[in-house]
């Protein structure tokens, strides 16, 4: 059940009206809450309900016998355990067929037969998500960061709808309060509807234009086409991977504010960042966030030397690229962003620990262009990483990449929409911070009539606008 849908809109419009009938009476709100959740699960592939349900009564169960746990390190042996269980299923499903297809390759050039079976394993939408929203749960429990939860209220958590497939992750600690408190809270109805709207126009608009104008074919076929035309494609899939899913995340945190519930920000302005440590504080943040906490940190940070630090670098990025994807392209992509990371940090490290050159008789160097510089660099590293995260294959990231510098001609994808849409895709991240709170804060100023004028244009204008049909959104694969 896709957001951008006639078939969403009416779900929506019906769990909202009975949602706010029964904020009054918090079981049967709870209740209700789960059941919609579990039918908007079910729409993908009700076969899964029965996994959604067993990761929801296996983390629970566990939660409890952690909390109740009598000393240290019985308790950190059964958050070891149960996060080994939420990863072992991840595993099954995601992974499988990854592992046992490499394995066999590598066997292959030795003369090895294959010992495991290749079975056709179908990947449950969001796995990724709820899986590591429940081992948030319990790694929190094990902290002692938070009590277990009632069993209605940790099911509601890991089956609340509007983020259950594609995030943003929300942690067990963020989400549980609220069940408690949202039957007070002052709605900013006018927040909500601006989100979702501008989340339909990133989604329906401009990442559908980008894909169908140029970044698909492209992608789909590198060989065929100029060095402009894959560098305006590259170009266009960074934008097109942030209007997709930031779009989705601004209609998730604003289908959620209708129903009570605050969500934190996933985006901040990511193409703004002229450090790859800054983009990840502002990309996917709740991801950022949740690897920081639950993977880096425990590896043990950067609290025990440089090597180490680096080390923990690699792996979290590494780990995080595979989490978005069993293929070594994921992989590649993650040690792209790992291994530039620690060169980051290196490079900081040696700035630091040398005094300020000398320039007699130079002025030194403009802040602004020390800033544009790291910007671009940032930048294009990024969107090297997007190459090996987009491509089917390495030989299609090779092929890209190889074209790229080596393929001169015409190229007529390249428009000027096309140029226009990727720029001010990139263009709008420079504007001041708050500038997009504070649209919205007028927005919310305006008499409810001023309100649905606005919101109806929008719609209309998104609705021309639009391709026929609306394709998934790109994380819903992970």
């Amino acid at each position: 059940m896709l957001f951008p849908t006639v078939q969403y809109a009416i779900f929506f419009a019906i769990v909202l009206v009975a949602s706010w009938l029964l904020t009054p009476q918090p079981v049967r709100w709870k209740l209700f809450m789960l059941g919609a959740s579990y039918v908007f699960y079910a729409a993908w592939d009700p076969r899964f309900l029965l996994l959604l349900a067993g990761v929801t009564v296996f983390n629970q169960v566990m939660a409890l016998r952690i909390a109740a746990a009598d000393d240290d390190d019985r308790r950190r042996a059964l958050v070891r355990w149960t996060v080994a269980g939420d990863l072992a299923v991840l595993g099954w499903f995601k992974y499988y067929g990854f592992f046992v297809a490499s394995m066999a390759n590598l066997l292959a050039r030795f003369g090895v037969s294959q010992p495991f079976p290749l079975l056709e394993i179908v990947l449950p939408v969001g796995i990724s998500f709820f899986t590591f929203q429940a081992i948030s749960y319990v790694v929190d429990i094990g902290r002692g960061k938070l009590e277990p939860a009632s069993h209605l209220d940790v099911a509601v958590f890991l089956a609340f709808f509007p983020q259950l497939v594609a995030g943003p992750i929300v942690r067990a600690r963020e989400f549980l309060p609220q069940l408690a408190t949202r039957a007070g809270q002052v709605l900013d109805t006018g927040r909500a509807f601006g989100l979702i709207t501008a989340g339909l126009f990133k989604k329906v608009v401009v990442a559908s234009f980008l894909a169908s104008a140029i970044v698909d074919e492209v992608f789909a076929n590198p060989s065929a086409y100029s060095s402009g035309e894959i560098l305006v494609a590259v170009y266009g899939y960074a934008a097109q991977i942030y209007t997709d899913f930031s779009g989705y995340t601004d209609i998730a945190i604003g289908c959620a504010m209708l129903l009570g519930f605050t969500f934190p920000d996933n985006f901040n302005r990511p193409y703004a960042a002229t450090t790859l440590r800054d983009f990840w504080r502002r990309w996917h943040m709740t991801l950022s966030r949740w690897l920081r906490d639950y993977l880096y940190i425990p590896l043990g940070g950067s609290a025990h030397g440089r090597a180490r630090t680096y080390r923990n670098l690699m792996l979290t990025m590494l780990l995080g690229g595979l989490w978005h994807g069993a293929a070594w392209t994921f992989v590649a992509w993650g040690a792209l962003h790992g291994g530039w990371l620690a060169l980051e940090r290196y490079l900081e490290e040696r700035r630091q620990a040398r005094p300020a050159p000398r320039r007699p008789g130079l002025a030194p160097l403009e802040p602004w262009w020390i800033e544009t510089r790291r910007w671009l660099v940032t930048f294009h590293v990024v969107c090297l990483g997007w190459v090996f995260f987009r491509a089917e294959s390495f030989d299609v990231a090779t092929t890209m990449l190889t074209r790229l510098a080596t393929a001169p001609g015409p190229a007529p994808l390249v428009t000027v929409p096309v140029l226009a849409v990727i720029v001010a895709t990139i263009a709008v991240q420079f504007l001041p911070e708050g500038t997009g709170e504070a649209i919205q804060a007028q927005f919310s100023r305006l008499p409810l009539a001023g309100q649905a004028l606005a919101l109806a244009g929008a719609l209309v204008v998104i609705d021309a606008l639009g391709p026929p049909g609306v394709a998934p959104f790109i994380y819903f694969q992970f």
